[in-house]
């Protein structure tokens, strides 16, 4: 049995993976004041720009996933991410009187915090689902432990993306074990595609300066790699395959210094925005 409970449907032997449970709540969590300090404005930005650089990326795939179901279901993801996104955003610019709006359309890239993990393209479906299967293990154990924050909207925040997360990431283990045990085609790509994003996971676990200013705000990204490998060793066990051994990539994305799809990412993201400032309809 996985380690990793779905339901099974009676004729695929690979289980579900639709995300029909997944509610798309897209309410806008901290209405009130914004983030306490520049610390904290900054790690909210930290959390929002993962966020919203993975569900940009993840509506790529709408109208083009290898299934209709998978259309509904990256879709669905994407805009639970763009609920923290915007959520995390809005609090990161209380603290100097920005929206959500301004710190998704008018920054640079340089003023961007994403990691590079998130920032990694599409690729194929392989891809997508190993840079899903990370991100997702990732958030999971992050937003689980951030429930605990002295910071009240932090902790709501946190409150409510645990359990869209815990979706997501039980889509990500599911399509793994789909692939690696679908032909000998689709075991390769899997294989090969977390080779490839394995490089891009340590960023997310590095201990910033930042962190020892927010006792009690923060959570120390280093203290989640623990439960996060324990994930992703479970499932590549499920799955036969071994954990990557690729040594880490210096990502930069913490400090403005970011993976080369990021501008165009933010190029189409940014543009309607920016050359029709103000517009409402």
């Amino acid at each position: 049995m996985s380690a990793f409970p779905h339901s099974t449907a009676a004729d695929d032997p690979h289980g579900d993976v639709t995300l029909d449970e997944v509610a798309l709540d897209a309410e806008l969590i901290g209405e009130g004041g914004g983030a306490g300090s520049a610390d904290a404005a900054e790690y909210a930005l930290w959390l929002g720009d993962d966020a919203l650089v993975l569900s940009q990326q993840l509506s790529g795939w709408v109208a083009r996933a290898p299934e209709l179901e998978e259309d509904v279901a990256l879709a669905n993801i994407a805009l639970d991410l763009l609920g923290h996104a915007r959520s995390l955003l809005h609090h990161a610019g209380g603290f100097d009187g920005r929206t959500e709006d301004d710190l998704a359309y008018w920054r640079d890239e340089h003023e961007f915090r994403s990691s590079w993990l998130m920032e990694q393209p599409n690729g194929d479906f392989a891809h997508t689902i190993a840079r899903q299967l990370a991100a997702s293990a990732y958030m999971f154990e992050l937003y689980r432990a951030l429930t605990g924050s002295a910071d009240p909207t932090l902790a709501a925040i946190a409150a409510k993306a645990v359990k869209e997360v815990d979706y997501h990431r039980d889509h990500a283990v599911q399509w793994t074990l789909r692939l690696v045990g679908g032909t000998e085609e689709s075991r390769r790509r899997m294989t090969r595609a977390m080779d490839d994003v394995w490089p891009y996971v340590d960023e997310l676990f590095r201990d910033e300066e930042i962190i020892d200013r927010l006792e009690g705000v923060a959570v120390r990204p280093s203290l989640l790699r623990p439960g996060f490998d324990d994930t992703i060793a479970t499932v590549l066990a499920e799955a036969g395959m071994d954990v990557p051994g690729r040594e880490p990539a210096q990502g930069r994305g913490r400090s403005g210094g970011h993976f080369p799809t990021l501008g165009p990412l933010l190029a189409e993201m940014q543009v309607l925005a920016r050359q029709h400032p103000g517009a409402t309809w």
